[in-house]
């Protein structure tokens, strides 16, 4: 129709418009049906979105003209508001639905919601008009009267109540942040019970912003209260409108948010939605979606929240005004008003927080969502945008079951609207972009069986019993009566199903009948006409006793003898199937076994004793009569064997090859033979070859004289012993068989090396003239002739080697090891290859099928398909595999074949048969391992369509045919005019397209295929051709007509067309009559590189548009149109504006550019100064940053080369100085009793051996030496602690014991520590027994923190337990700490230590330039210069090394160095110290100083003595230096660190110094610097290390498989399982517990201890960096989020990025230990026994227990009491064994520890 968006309706018959109006489509946007007056309301885009009432029983007749006429009253007065209903774009939405009238109120109501289109959208016409008729006329929401039987003249007008409008819309100004996108309109519930409420529900999206990167789609939904019961009223829009967001959202972030809603479906309980995350560009069709469901009850529960936040109890951030939109005023709210608001308050609510959903289904293109419940089973059906419909059948926890997919119309996307049938629920209506679909909600008939069925998870189908199918639930007979329809949801376990009794029969026996027990779901079957059916229409009558369900019983007739089926040929029995038959239909199937218990000697006599008592049914073996019976009645009287183990037999025996023809004995040992001894057996070894069997006892037999022949070079002979003079009767024998090898010198030997290498198989053959037979008088064989080369393939190859060469040739060596290192080819070795002497193997090919025309590309999977050099491929026996593709050529591997693979091209087929593939090698037999190809009949061609093709080619041909599942690859070709072939494609099995290929002229011409390489040939053509088949080419019945390609232009032939770039485009182009008869998407039309969208086509004219800008750089675009290979450029289309805008737009920015030019010389004369500042501080930033970069990047380059070298070091020296376990345990049981110092020093003689070792440091802790007591006081002493000993190892005491020790307010933290460490020596030996003392006390302190706040449990060590479980994972985990983390962790040790030294380090302070601890960095800019000096120890028996110093470095300092480079490989512990050595420089010749710290050439500045560097002695690169250990000890400076800083400075002065006026300029001027700047040196430290970090972490938290933490497993499982006792499920509680517990209290622990677990100095510095570290891993094992800022410590700050993926870890290990398989208790004992031994007698367990007992002597009074307490103590008098203790302990440990 013509119209025009910025014109009123016709309808309004008083508004004119002066704008154009053009012919315009009606895109229809509201379709409803009003069922109370019979309506049905049809609203398009045209005429400002107008709406018509139509007739429901005739659709094409007005029900109401418009505008409307009361009769015999003038027409109603039709305003704008009445015509501007829906939106009246294409692309702008609009829902609608129609109310139904409240009870005793006027006619329904229409709520619309319909896309703003006016002026400042993106739909409203790009020119200068300003009008708009939307703003006022048509709000986003209104509810619209319908009453076509009252006042016409408020039909469609929405001023329902005479002082406001019922309308939602956005404020003017807010229409640009609130672009609102319509989906549905729907009420819920549909049909409510009576005086229920009823709403009405909107979901709509609220658009991004356009440019704005951050803002994203919101998903909304929307409520309106509709009048409830008779006389209700009518909310208005603003009185009860509220919105909440629906948010679907997975758990990855940000990145798995779906914003922009799509679909909904409003299903009972639930509103099914579906949501799509939108693309960055507009190219990606297929955008992810997902599946989201939300409950109803959340959402009121929401709204009814929002209203109590709002208007009752206020509360902030949950609820909001829309201020957008144009509201009412009002005050409170009563409860009861809640759901629905008041009159009084005309606000509409928005909910701040959205209601949240997971994702139930995901899938890419989802456009509609469907719902329906069936069977226990939600059914959702998704429409896709490529045309498909998937059915998800979703269980009552929402999880998807079962899925299908239902192609209904390719490429068309589905309408986001779906609806159900409401006649006949079993089909769904859906609508794609051509076409309405009725489509099935489910296909059960593709289910056959009934396990099938059930297994699909359909919720539509189940098993029909009675009928044996799978159906829909109204299609079974009776299937509203229990058990004659089973539902899916009941499981493929309720299939009906059946057992016979007796399930084995006896063919000699009479059986009266047989019982039938039914399983499953199946109705009762009393009374029904029953039979049993055997096949064959053998049938005999079945009955059922009375009607059951469930499991039933049904007896029926066994078949007639007679009719009994044959036994196969090598079997004992046959199995037969029998069905019940039930009113003439097979329901339920099973089967039995008829077997003969007599065929079994026949079928098996070489084991028939063996194999009848091990037969599945009962049977017997009679040793006289050598029979198996089923009736052991039928034995002789003589002793039968019960068990196959007591069956008279022949043991294995393993014999020695014999030579062909060599007569021998052969010794046969028998098992249970009494019964046989003295009768006549015979010794059989082939049907020929029998010979004399003697006895010699009852358990051996010997075959006499045994002569075997054989021509072949070995052959095997199976040996059995037969009754003699009863061939068929044996006695049993083994398996394998006892087999007789025989072989024959004079065969398979060409050469003397081959003859003799057959000893290797015990073959004594020797070479003379040939192979033969060593003589028993021959000596041994000797060497053989020199070898003798006859051929060399290749004979050239490239001198850079590779060449894989093959030798032929006699005498080339027995065996491999004889080549082995022989072969040269001229003066260069040549290794034999032993993988060329391997056995090739064949395993499959794939594909197993193919045409017989051949052609088939198969590939042969196997192993060791590489060998040899000839390869054969045959099929069936005779006909080569050809065209061998295998690697590059390049490879050094015959051609043809990879290694596992080989690949070559079928030969074709006489017939459609199975036929076998042999693989060979040197033209010898087939590769062992059976392969078969089936050839198949040939794929057959019926049709091709269209047969019509322009003569450029390109056109899209089908072919139509059978069997294409078989094609590998297809081309196109035409006879005699045809250009290059073309390649086609496979769709499926019955089609295949081809684009046509160019012809060189306009004729019909013969077409060719070519299937997988053969020229396809029809069979029936064939067949008649046979007479001349040279006279019609074969495979050319079908014909292809070339037609000149078409023509077009457009329509005014003009060559060049004008275009406005915004404007709107259409192109009409013609085209020239043909007869191609083309289709709409055969064409395609382009503007430079954008689509033209064809809208019609007719013979002649083609309309297209373009939706999208247009522009380029040159201005012009050609105009393409094209048909297959065809292209046509009919004209170029010109961009460009208007000239009036131009001329505008030139003056404006002249005038711009004036006022610009005048701004900028005045901000240029104020802001010279300022930027002359800026560029000063912009070049000292970039110099800064450059100077960062610079340092990471040497940095990390010098510290991994350092790392490579140190590295190797470690692998050529000692390796990582690992402590003891003996001291690791006493450092870590008692960590302030054995510092580092202590025990670390050896007197410097000791130290550096001539070989650089040193002796092991002496042991100094009490609990590792001896028991130092007098030996008067011995004897009683050590009774004493004997018995307290055995105390201790009693579960009750002990646990007593500790608790009474605990409850004493003066045992503090220190003594239970002390105590628990003191207990774990103790118990050592016992590790299974003090594991269980602390499982005990563990669940104690679990109860007492459960009743408290269980977070806090095992946080700190306040109690005994807590630190025997320190003490315990120290232990279990200390291999793991050796193996697995030792190496990282002393690496990254070394890397600190080796960046720190790149820099400066204040000798005082201890600050340096780099450092990971703030408080640890030197703020100062020292400039320091690198010096490698030649250094030589005397007394060290080494060379002299080179040693890299700073040149800021102190004396001692570079001694440290000096130590560090030679005692590297000596554990730190046997070094000397640097005030021990004295360090020389030898100047010139004759010169030489000693070099100190300080001394009289020493600076002072500021007051300060400064300490000597090698700047300060001018001490060049490249130096000579000597370091001697000194005679004197110098104590003069003492430690440098220690040194008083009001006397002595080094790098820098304290920062007091900073306050005061007398410093120098040189000083004063470097201070002024900002000592922050230097915190970005923390980040180069940090990048230098963090691989060696990484690697730390890593081997922390991974699990070897070789070696699984299984105390980690073990105590992990103890936590889940207390806390699953006591009921706490909170998965925080738990991951805190196993990281107090394991990381906390051990990982920490070490990491900053690292002189626990080796012998090195740990510097303060080294310690402070540690503490960083640890308190990164700390952060990785927290479940707090990090609040961090601009002021939190640089500590935590510097590892913030890192530790959300060090979490990831963390979790990741927990799962994983959680994931382990559980350990029993036996497994674990035996694991804590093995430690316990590994570390026998390393600790003297006397001290540990007196020391034990000086608490309970000092608590004695206190234990008696607590041991009086207990019964359990009290019963077993331990309370008197104490005393025993106290009476052998008291009057000697005082006085002896006092003598000792």
């Amino acid at each position: 129709v013509a119209d025009s968006p910025l014109c009123h309706a016709p309808q309004l018959p008083q508004a004119s418009c002066e704008h154009p109006r053009r012919l315009t489509d009606n895109y229809n946007k509201i379709l409803q049906l009003d069922p109370g007056q019979g309506l049905v309301v049809v609203c398009g885009s045209i005429y400002q979105g107008f709406c018509q009432l139509r007739r429901r029983g005739n659709i094409s007749a007005v029900a109401v003209p418009f505008p409307p006429a009361a009769p015999p009253a003038e027409p109603v007065t039709v305003f704008p508001s009445m015509l501007n209903v829906a939106a009246n774009h294409p692309n702008a939405s609009t829902v609608g639905l129609v109310l139904p009238p409240a009870a005793g109120a006027g006619g329904s109501r229409l709520l619309v919601g319909a896309t703003y289109t006016g002026y400042g959208s993106a739909y409203f016409p790009r020119n200068r008009s300003l009008e708009d008729h939307r703003f006022e006329n048509t709000p986003e929401i209104a509810i619209r009267s319908l009453d076509a039987r009252g006042d016409l003249a408020k039909l469609f007008t929405f001023d329902l109540n005479p002082s406001d409008d019922n309308i939602l819309k956005i404020k003017q100004g807010a229409k640009e942040q609130h672009k609102l996108g319509f989906v549905r309109a729907f009420l819920h519930p549909a049909a409510p019970p009576r005086a229920a409420p009823s709403y009405a529900y909107l979901a709509l999206n609220s658009e991004a912003r356009a440019g704005d990167k951050e803002s994203q789609a919101r998903s909304l939904l929307a409520r309106i209260c509709l009048p409830r019961g008779a006389g209700g009223d009518a909310k208005k829009l603003t009185e009860s409108y509220i919105q909440l967001g629906l948010q679907c959202a997975g758990g990855a972030g940000r990145g798995d948010l779906y914003s922009r809603l799509v679909s909904v479906f409003p299903a009972r309980d639930w509103l099914f939605a579906v949501f799509e995350r939108p693309q960055g560009t507009p190219a990606a069709r297929a955008a992810p979606a997902a599946l989201c469901a939300f409950r109803f009850a959340d959402v009121q529960a929401a709204i009814r929240a929002a209203r109590t936040a709002c208007f009752v109890e206020p509360a902030p951030d949950v609820v909001a005004v829309l201020d957008s939109v144009v509201q009412g005023t009002g005050a409170e709210l009563q409860p009861e008003q809640l759901d629905c608001g008041a009159a009084h308050l005309q606000h509409p609510l928005s909910i701040l927080q959205p209601l949240k959903s997971s994702p139930v289904f995901r899938a890419p293109g989802l456009t509609s969502v469907a719902v329906a419940s069936a069977n226990n089973y939600t059914v959702v059906f998704l429409g896709t945008v490529n045309g498909r419909l998937l059915k998800v059948n979703l269980n009552e926890s929402m999880q998807v079951v079962s899925r299908r997919v239902v192609t209904v119309a390719y490429g068309e996307p589905v309408h986001p609207v779906m609806q159900f049938d409401p006649a006949d629920p079993g089909y769904l209506y859906l609508m794609t972009s051509h076409q309405m679909a009725r489509v099935k909600v489910a296909a059960c008939d593709v289910h056959v069986t009934c396990a099938a069925c059930l297994g699909a998870a359909d919720a539509y189908c189940g098993w029909c019993a009675l009928e044996t199918r799978c159906t829909l639930q109204q299609d079974c007979a009776n299937a509203t009566q229990p058990h004659f329809w089973t539902s899916a949801s009941e499981g493929p376990g309720r299939c009906p199903a059946m057992t016979v009794l007796p399930a084995e029969i006896d063919v000699r026996r009479e059986y009266p009948g047989m019982i039938l027990q039914i399983s499953g779901s199946l109705p009762s079957l009393s009374g029904m006409h029953m039979a049993c059916d055997y096949g064959k229409d053998i049938r005999t009558v079945a009955r059922v006793p009375g009607p059951a369900y469930g499991h039933q019983i049904a007896y029926c007739n066994l078949l007639p003898r007679t009719q009994f089926p044959p036994f196969p040929a090598h079997q004992d029995h046959v199995t037969l199937e029998m069905a019940l038959r039930v009113n003439g239909r097979d329901i339920v199937w099973a089967n039995f076994t008829i077997y003969d218990c007599s065929r079994v000697a026949q079928v098996y006599p070489q084991a028939a004793c063996t194999r009848c008592l091990s037969a599945p049914w009962p049977c017997f073996w009679c040793t006289q009569q050598h029979a198996c019976v089923s009736n052991q009645s039928r034995c002789e009287a003589s002793p039968n064997p019960t068990d196959p183990q007591d069956c008279p037999q022949i043991l294995p025996l393993s014999l020695a090859p014999v030579p062909t023809g060599g007569p021998q004995d052969i010794l046969v040992p028998l098992a249970n033979a009494a019964s046989f001894h003295g009768a006549a057996l015979e010794c059989s070894l082939g049907p020929e070859d029998t010979f004399e069997a003697t006895w010699l006892n009852a358990s051996v037999v010997r075959c006499n004289q045994v002569a075997l022949h054989t021509t072949l070079k070995t052959q095997e002979f199976a040996l059995s012993l037969q009754l003699k003079g009863r061939p068929s009767q044996f006695l049993d024998n083994p398996q394998p068989p006892i087999t007789v090898v025989v072989y024959n010198c004079a065969m398979g030997s060409p050469d003397c090396s081959q003859c003799l290498g057959r000893e290797d198989q015990g073959h004594l053959c020797v070479w003379s003239d040939g192979c033969r037979l060593r003589g028993p008088l021959q000596p041994l064989p000797g060497s053989c002739p020199a070898p003798e080369i006859r051929a060399i393939e290749p004979l050239s190859g490239p001198l850079d080697g590779g060449t894989l060469l093959t030798i032929r040739g006699r005498n080339l060596g027995r065996r491999l090891s004889d080549v082995a290192h022989g072969v040269w080819i001229g003066s260069v070795a040549c290794e034999p290859l032993a993988d060329r002497y391997t056995l090739p193997l064949v395993h499959n090919l794939d594909p197993k099928m193919g045409p017989k025309a051949g052609g088939t590309r198969i590939t042969i999977h196997g192993s060791d398909l590489h060998v040899g050099s000839e390869l054969q491929v045959l099929v069936n026996d005779t006909d080569p595999c050809t065209e061998l593709a295998g690697p590059p050529a390049d490879v050094a591997v015959p051609r043809g074949r990879t290694e596992t693979s080989i690949t070559c091209t079928v030969p074709g087929g006489a017939q459609a048969a199975p036929v076998p593939v042999c693989v060979r090698l040197e033209r010898r037999g087939c590769v062992r391992g059976n392969l078969t190809f089936w050839y198949m009949p040939n794929p057959v061609i019926t049709a091709i369509s269209p047969r019509r093709s322009p003569v450029s080619g390109g056109r899209t041909i089908t072919v139509a045919g059978e069997r294409f599942h078989m094609v590998q690859n297809v081309s196109m070709s035409v006879h005699h005019i045809g250009r290059e072939p073309t390649l086609c494609k496979v769709l499926n099995a019955t089609l295949i397209t081809c684009p046509s290929p160019g012809a060189l002229s306009n004729t019909s011409a013969p077409v060719d295929f070519f299937i997988n390489g053969r020229a396809y040939a029809d069979e029936v053509a064939v067949a008649e051709e046979l007479g001349d088949p040279e006279e019609v080419p074969r495979g050319s019945r079908f014909r292809l007509d070339y037609l000149p390609n078409p023509q077009f232009s457009t329509a005014k032939r003009e060559k060049w067309i004008k275009h406005h770039p915004g404007e709107p485009l259409t192109l009409v182009i013609h085209k020239e009559q043909d007869s191609l008869g083309l289709e709409s998407h055969e064409y395609r039309v382009k503007i430079g590189q954008v689509a033209c969208d064809i809208q019609i086509i007719s013979e002649r004219v083609i309309h297209c548009s373009v939706n999208e800008s247009l522009g380029a750089a040159e201005g012009q675009l050609p105009i393409t149109i094209q048909v297959g290979n065809f292209n046509q450029t009919i004209a170029t289309l010109q961009l460009g504006g208007s000239e009036t805008a131009i001329i505008v737009s030139i003056v404006i920015c002249s005038v711009l550019l004036l006022l610009s030019v005048v701004a900028l010389f005045v901000f240029c004369t104020k802001s010279r100064r300022a930027e002359r500042y800026w560029q000063k501080t912009l070049l000292q930033m970039e110099e800064m940053e450059s100077q960062i970069r610079e340092e990471i990047r040497k940095g990390f380059a010098e510290l991994q080369t350092d790392m490579t070298d140190l590295t190797k070091e470690l692998n050529r020296s000692q390796g990582i100085p690992f402590l003891e376990y003996k001291h690791f345990v006493t450092r870590t049981f008692f960590p302030k009793c054995s510092s580092l110092s202590e025990e670390r020093y050896v007197s410097p003689s000791k130290t550096l051996s001539p070989q650089g070792s040193g002796s092991a440091p002496q042991e100094t802790h009490p609990l590792l030496g001896e028991w130092t007591i007098p030996e008067s006081c011995r004897p009683h002493m050590e009774e004493g602690i004997s018995l307290f000993s055995s105390l201790l190892n009693n579960k009750h005491f002990l646990i007593v014991f500790v608790h009474a020790l605990e409850q004493q307010k003066d045992f503090v933290v220190r003594d239970r520590c002390s105590l628990a460490s003191l207990l774990t020596i103790a118990l050592h030996g016992k590790l299974e027994y003090y594991t269980g003392i602390m499982k005990e006390l563990l669940v104690d302190l679990i109860d007492a923190s459960a009743a408290k706040n269980p977070k806090l449990m095992l946080r700190r060590t306040e109690s005994v337990v807590e630190k025997m479980l320190t003490n315990w994972m120290s232990i279990c985990m200390y291999s793991c700490l050796r193996e697995t983390v030792g190496e990282p962790f002393f690496l990254l040790l070394c890397a600190i230590k080796q960046q720190i030294n790149k820099g400066s380090i204040d000798a005082i302070t201890g600050k340096a330039r780099y450092t990971l601890n703030e408080e640890w960095l030197l703020r100062e800019n020292i400039e320091a210069k690198p010096r490698n000096l030649n250094v030589s120890f005397q007394g060290c028996g080494m060379d002299s090394l080179s040693v890299r110093a700073m040149d800021t470095d102190t004396l001692t300092q570079v001694k440290e160095k000096i130590l560090e480079a030679f005692c590297k490989n000596v554990p730190y512990s046997q070094w000397p110290r640097a005030e021990d050595v004295d360090l020389e420089w030898f100047a010139s010749s004759t010169q030489s100083y000693i070099l100190r710290d300080l001394d009289d050439t020493s600076v002072v500045e500021d007051g300060r003595k400064k300490l000597n560097t090698l700047a300060h002695y001018k001490i060049p690169e490249g130096a000579s230096l000597a370091m001697s250990l000194s005679d004197k000890k110098d104590n003069t400076l003492g430690r440098v660190k220690d040194l008083d800083t009001e006397k002595y400075f080094h790098l820098v002065l304290p920062t007091d110094e900073l306050a005061e006026p007398k410093k120098s300029h040189r000083q004063s001027h470097r201070k002024k610097v900002l000592p922050e700047i230097y915190l970005t040196r923390l980040l180069s430290t940090k990048g230098t290390l963090q691989k060696f970090l990484d690697d730390l972490f890593k081997a922390i938290l991974s699990i070897r498989e070789d070696k699984p933490p299984l105390a980690v497993k073990y105590f992990f499982d103890f936590l889940e399982e207390q806390a699953e006792k006591r009921g706490i499920s909170d998965p925080d509680t738990l991951h805190i517990w196993k990281t107090n517990s394991l990381p906390l209290r051990f990982w920490v622990n070490i990491l900053k201890n690292p002189q626990f677990v080796f012998d090195i100095e740990k510097t303060d510095h080294i310690d402070a960096c540690l503490s960083v570290i640890a308190q990164a891993f700390i952060d990785a094992c927290s479940i707090s989020d990090l609040q961090l800022g601009k002021d939190s410590p640089t500590n935590k700050l510097l590892y913030a990025k890192e530790i959300p993926e060090y979490r990831k870890v963390v979790q990741r290990y927990y799962k994983q230990i959680q994931d382990m398989t559980p350990l029993s208790e036996q497994e674990m004992n035996a694991h804590l026994a093995e430690e316990s031994r590994k570390y026998q007698n390393e600790f003297n367990t006397n001290v540990a227990m007196a020391e034990i007992y000086k608490y309970a002597k000092r608590y004695r009074p206190q234990i008696m009491a607590a041991l009086e307490a207990n019964p359990t103590a009290r019963r077993t008098q331990l309370q008197h064994k104490f005393e025993q203790v106290v009476a052998l302990m008291e009057n000697n440990i005082y006085e002896c520890y006092s003598e000792a």
